[in-house]
């Protein structure tokens, strides 16, 4: 059987993911040509900074509600099965305050803050926590099994996996799509796999104005909170939010954050900073044995950009000048938790438009 060539755009958590699935079909020939590779630090490129962890959002009944429901598996796997991908299971809490309700933070959380999410028969030990138990404060909060992710490890790991299944790495900077069908590992390319984030607004082909960013500032410190919390607002403002989680094997503890849409300011804005760390203090005193944020131990700051879309994640198919496209982009802060499920409809979608003629 003769293979086809694929070239993958883009290698953060979904390039990676969809060129992994992919290359486990030894019938293609894959490439994945990007800008920023696994071990950069760069403010296009979202995946590094991310927490990572699986905490759905996604509203019941949605496409994204699939793909996280079909991330969760191989996640867990991972976890349990392969210590070398630097994932690992965490307890989690979900705290919402009353006084939150209707805003832009309790709004995105929606589905996560719910007594009766879509995923808690999804995740393992999901549970109401008593009322008795919270923290003054906080009205309700649910708790569930969920990982986290050690992305300094994670990405290379996804990388090696591609490696040993022959998939070919290359540097490049496309200004626009139809500069990929020349990336192809032998003859001509078969198809084009877009997954290049903030980048689809502005490659040429794609120019999909409605994925924006949604800034992101996080502390990283070697303090070790125990357990992952997220909740549903802060007192600082809506565009601000309150989470912590640490990662696998020695990965810090991630101290978040904020949600600020349209915003692609690049440098750490340090009076945010100090509000990040006061409200996790706050929340996890554990972090620091009851004392002030002098005694966390800060590995570094960082800013990353979600790549937000409008319409929710694009995953489909079309056909550009003549060369076959299949989207994977705007997952925003959902790129880790919806990674699998979206990666599998993507290689879904290949496979159909590379099936005979008769039955594309």
């Amino acid at each position: 059987m003769d293979k086809r060539n694929v070239c993958v755009i883009g290698a953060g958590v979904a390039g990676l993911t969809t060129a992994y699935l992919l290359s486990q079909n030894r019938r293609y020939r894959i490439v994945v040509a990007a800008k920023h590779m696994p071990g950069d630090y760069d403010i296009e490129y979202a995946s590094p900074w991310a927490g990572a962890n699986y905490m759905p959002v996604s509203l019941r009944g949605t496409r994204e509600e699939q793909w996280d429901r079909d991330t969760w598996a191989p996640l867990a796997d991972l976890a349990q099965n392969h210590p070398d991908a630097g994932v690992h299971f965490q307890e989690c809490e979900i705290h919402s305050r009353a006084k939150d309700i209707g805003s832009a933070t309790a709004d995105w959380f929606a589905e996560l803050l719910s007594p009766n999410p879509w995923f808690k028969d999804v995740v393992p030990n999901f549970r109401v926590l008593p009322k008795e138990s919270l923290p003054p404060g906080i009205d309700s909060a649910t708790a569930f099994t969920s990982v986290c992710i050690n992305t300094a490890i994670y990405l290379p790991w996804l990388v090696s996996q591609c490696l040993k299944n022959g998939v070919i790495f290359k540097r490049a900077v496309f200004k626009h799509i139809r500069e990929a069908a020349q990336f192809a590992p032998s003859g001509k390319v078969d198809i084009v796999i877009n997954c290049t984030g903030l980048g689809a607004s502005v490659l040429g082909g794609v120019e999909d104005t409605t994925v924006v960013p949604a800034r992101a500032q996080i502390v990283l410190v070697r303090n070790d909170a125990g357990k992952m919390m997220d909740f549903s607002g802060t007192d600082d403002g809506e565009g601000e939010a309150c989470y912590i989680m640490t990662r696998a094997a020695g990965g810090g503890t991630i101290l978040g954050g904020c949600y600020q849409k349209g915003n692609w300011e690049s440098q750490v804005d340090p009076n945010l900073a100090v509000r990040i760390m006061k409200r996790a203090v706050a929340s996890c005193p554990t972090l620091t044995g009851g004392k002030g944020i002098e005694h966390l131990d800060i590995i570094r700051h960082g800013v990353g950009l979600r790549p937000v879309r409008e319409g929710g994640t694009r995953v489909e198919k079309e056909r550009i000048e003549g060369l076959w496209v299949v989207h994977n982009y705007g997952a925003g802060g959902a790129g880790y938790q919806s990674s699998y499920g979206c990666a599998s409809n993507a290689v879904q979608l290949v496979e159909e438009t590379l099936a005979p003629a008769s039955k594309i």
